[in-house]
């Protein structure tokens, strides 16, 4: 067996081969703060969906479980199990049973149910594909879902920022009888200046915030989520993780929009790691 006290994760993503998100984020975010990140591509794509067209598309569905028992098979175990975009409602099944399979005992599984934005689905995925997305997070250690995608797997009505607190402590509420995860609920807004997260854990919710810039970056919630997870791995818990992937999410959305126009081309957060470092004090 591959003995290391280094930790490990697992990201099981699609890999979009131009443009920042899914595995081009979490790979190098999770590795720069020391931590190894093996990876399980569910599809591949020339680029992300957002802003262009024409894009390839390989499902990779088939080789998912194939390479998770290849991984037992050597002895390979991983510390947490991170899920993202997955492509297919016949793809959430297979992530979870090569979850178990590769993550080792008090492991933990963190899930971004990437699926929806704005209050509607993205393109391609089916009405029902929050329902089994669902059963995704019902297993989880960690979920990360914005306020759409949050509200489409409990059935409850979207609601345009900004959010009254009722309405956001309802949702977590309503999460919080779904999954015994703890929760990280992303795109609170309550006043339309600032914008952040808020976190569930042992019955207490607490918020994060940062000033919003005024862009949309495709790519920005696999930063955020690769930062909370990378922070929690090296010892922070769950709110100063938050705040810590809010911080620099944030930093990355403001540098880029000074440098960078064109949003679809994501966020330059490789410029930024020097600040992710300096705040988990590495």
């Amino acid at each position: 067996m591959y003995n290391t006290n280094q930790k490990r994760v697992a990201a099981i993503h699609d890999i979009s081969c131009f443009g920042k998100c899914s595995l081009t984020v979490a790979l190098p975010i999770i590795s720069s703060v020391g931590i190894e990140c093996s990876v399980i591509p569910t599809a591949i794509l020339s680029t992300h969906t957002g802003g262009f067209s024409g894009y390839t598309f390989r499902d990779l569905t088939d080789d998912i479980l194939p390479i998770a028992n290849h991984w037992k098979k050597e002895g390979i175990e991983v510390d947490a199990v991170y899920t993202g975009y997955l492509g297919s409602k016949e793809q959430v099944s297979i992530v979870m049973e090569a979850a178990n399979i590769i993550k080792k005992d008090g492991g933990m599984t963190v899930v971004d149910p990437v699926m929806a934005d704005h209050g509607k689905l993205y393109g391609g995925f089916p009405e029902d594909f929050p329902k089994e997305m669902r059963k995704l997070c019902e297993v989880a250690d960690i979920i990360t879902p914005n306020i759409t995608e949050a509200v489409l797997m409990l059935g409850m009505e979207f609601k345009q920022p900004p959010h009254s607190k009722e309405y956001v402590e309802k949702i977590i509420e309503e999460l919080s009888k779904m999954t015994s995860a703890k929760i990280v609920l992303t795109g609170v807004c309550f006043d339309g200046e600032n914008i952040g997260a808020a976190t569930y854990e042992n019955g207490k919710t607490e918020y994060v915030f940062e000033k919003k810039v005024d862009a949309a970056y495709h790519g920005t919630g696999d930063v955020f989520t690769s930062c909370l997870l990378s922070a929690v791995l090296n010892g922070k818990d769950l709110k100063e993780a938050a705040q810590i992937a809010c911080e620099f999410t944030a930093a990355c959305i403001k540098y880029t929009k000074e440098n960078e126009p064109n949003m679809k081309y994501g966020v330059d957060f490789e410029g930024r790691t020097p600040l992710l470092l300096k705040k988990l004090g590495l």
